[in-house]
């Protein structure tokens, strides 16, 4: 996409979302933009949950899993 064809695609889509009244539609885009604005979500978790979290892809990949109706059996029996 040439430099012109960018600008060109830009200025639509502001005027497009100028003249938008779907909230869901401008909901969406928020959120878009501001994910592009923040950090990684994983930057901003502590080192502990990062732990957690790879250990349990670890586990995952081991076949260390239950299924959901295992896992609701378990709870609901303590």
């Amino acid at each position: 996409m040439s430099i012109t064809e960018i600008e060109k695609t830009k200025s639509d889509l502001i005027h497009w979302i100028e003249t938008m009244s779907d909230i869901d539609v401008l909901s969406f885009l928020d959120v878009l933009k501001a994910q592009e604005e923040n950090e990684d979500w994983w930057d901003n978790l502590s080192t502990r949950e990062q732990h957690e979290i790879n250990e349990g892809i670890k586990q995952a990949d081991n076949g260390q899993t239950v299924s959901s109706q295992e896992f609701w059996r378990r709870v609901k029996n303590g």
